[in-house]
């Protein structure tokens, strides 16, 4: 198995980039209405002009101009671990990307860093076997546990079993997937707007993955060069990994050297932080304390109206009770264009979290609801590290051959480190399983989309969780707000919108919207 170059392509980019973010920034002072791209390079007058705009507004950094050309990329044969640490790791952006619980991961379909050799490379290849063979073994060991739990669910369906194979069969891959290594291949669409280019181009040598980032973007940039010279040419020169904060705290804090990879600093963090979660996966550690009063402060604004004409009560239900704002009901999720429902921006919660690697690079795909997500390696402590599924907590073989295959898989991780193997590279041998640990904040609106989504009984099982620990922990504290948030069934229960499942042939086969927060439960 050898390394394998990225594959990019621009499907399809806005016409004359450059010339468009200039004509926009012309258009806000012109006198003669909207000036248009061609606008630009009528005259050598126009073309004079044209520079010099583009230079002051790049230099005063009156970016917004870049943000009108957009670019449509596809990236084949790219980490995961790239596309968590830096293509997601932001909000400007949209990606459809092949979904791993979904689709069986194929054999040697894996990053392998271009500058290994040597015994480096070996025991990375072999670390990558291992972790693969683990995947593949397990999801054969689950299937008949997942095909006892899914006819728990399913009761009917038992009758015909093997017309239900197919999604027995994906819930087998979920569960196994939490074994594959952060370096597992996938592919996907992946839109950005000029600016966010820019921002990638000056960015590409930032931890966690530099090596594989410098590869993908430099593709990225020489795309668009293709069709537009001019844009590229403007970009700001790359900062060198050195020069990035993360890089220089480790180098100043430690003072022998730049590795952010410390087992005794990680080892007191672990402890410290996962004491304070006490077995949970999300802990509320920040909220707006006069959130109600905000909240209704805010709708009554909206409609101009005081206190004793809108009680805090009724104005709070005007809002969010979703037989009140039919907007909450919708998939469209069209909330944000609803003068009442952007009363919830003024509400804003913070959690402390503790989810899989694998769980996150979903979590994160929220990204109106931001998180710091950490330098990987950082919290690595030399010692297995692993989220265990539920489905695998409940029988004991399933749980003793998954332990035991993760301490393989951290075993082969250390012995690439002792041999040489750097931290980057580490990285990628790392299992899905692996627990980041983070904080992440929000507004109530944008939380309330997500927390809608994510107690569904078909979302992931680690967010899902997660959002029953944030709802739960809400409820301690503000109970009238909470009051109105649960799973979209029971949302559209409320709002009187039939059928109360939105899901159609993928119904989870439970009556959700009958149960009450704190009863939600689930296995698979």
């Amino acid at each position: 198995m050898d390394h394998q170059k990225p594959i990019v392509q621009l499907l399809d980019a806005t016409t004359e980039p450059f010339n468009l973010a200039i004509a926009s920034a012309r258009t806000c002072y012109s006198s003669k209405g909207i000036l248009l791209p061609e606008d630009m390079i009528r005259t050598e007058k126009s073309l004079e002009i044209r520079d010099k705009v583009a230079k002051s507004t790049k230099k005063a950094g009156h970016l917004t101009t870049r943000q009108h050309p957009h670019f449509i990329f596809t990236l084949d044969k790219v980490s995961r671990q790239f596309v968590w640490s830096f293509l997601h790791s932001h909000p400007y952006y949209n990606s459809e990307q092949v979904s791993q619980r979904y689709v069986e991961v194929k054999k040697e379909n894996y990053y392998i860093p271009p500058t290994l050799s040597g015994k480096q490379k070996e025991y990375y290849l072999e670390a990558i076997e291992y972790a693969s063979n683990a995947y593949f073994e397990f999801v054969e060991l689950l299937h008949p546990f997942i095909q006892d739990e899914y006819f728990l669910v399913y009761k009917a369906r038992a009758n015909y079993p093997e017309k239900w194979q197919l999604p027995i069969k994906k819930k087998c891959l979920e569960v196994a997937r939490y074994l594959l290594p952060l370096g597992t291949y996938t592919y996907l669409y992946h839109s950005v707007n000029g600016l966010t280019l820019h921002r990638y181009h000056r960015l590409m040598n930032s931890f966690d993955a530099p090596e594989e980032q410098r590869l993908v973007v430099e593709e990225m940039i020489e795309k668009v060069k293709e069709i537009d010279p001019l844009y590229v040419e403007e970009m700001d020169d790359p900062i060198p990994l050195e020069e990035t904060a993360e890089y220089k705290f480790f180098k100043d804090f430690y003072q022998d050297g730049s590795s952010e990879y410390r087992p005794e600093a990680a080892k007191n963090f672990v402890r410290e932080f996962d004491e304070d979660m006490d077995n949970r996966y999300a802990r509320l550690v920040s909220y707006s304390s006069n959130g109600p009063e905000v909240l209704a402060s805010s709708v009554r604004a909206v409609l101009g109206l005081s206190k004793n004409s809108l009680n805090d009560e009724e104005a709070i239900r005007l809002v969010m009770d979703p037989s009140k704002n039919k907007h909450l009901t919708s998939t469209l999720n069209e909330t944000t264009m609803s003068p009442l429902s952007r009363a919830m921006f003024n509400v804003h919660y913070s959690f402390k979290k503790r989810i899989s690697h694998s769980a996150d690079s979903q979590d994160q795909r929220h990204r109106m609801v931001p998180g710091s997500r950490p330098v990987l390696m950082s919290q690595y402590t030399g010692m297995p590290d692993y989220i265990v599924p539920k489905v695998v907590l409940k029988y004991p073989q399933l749980e003793e051959t998954y332990r035991r295959k993760m301490d393989g898989i951290f075993k082969n991780l250390n012995r690439f480190i002792e041999a040489g193997g750097s931290t980057e590279h580490a990285s990628y041998l790392l299992p899905n399983a692996f627990p980041v640990r983070f904080y992440e904040s929000g507004d109530l609106l944008n939380l309330h989309h997500k927390w809608r989504a994510r107690t569904c009984y078909n979302a992931q099982e680690e967010i899902f969780q997660a959002s029953i620990n944030e709802l739960i922990d809400l409820t301690k504290v503000q109970p009238e707000i909470a009051k109105w948030i649960k799973a979209p069934c029971w949302i559209r229960l409320q709002g009187d919108i039939k059928p109360y499942c939105p899901e159609g042939d993928h119904y989870c086969g439970t009556q959700v919207w009958k149960r009450e927060l704190d009863e939600y439960d689930r296995t698979l």
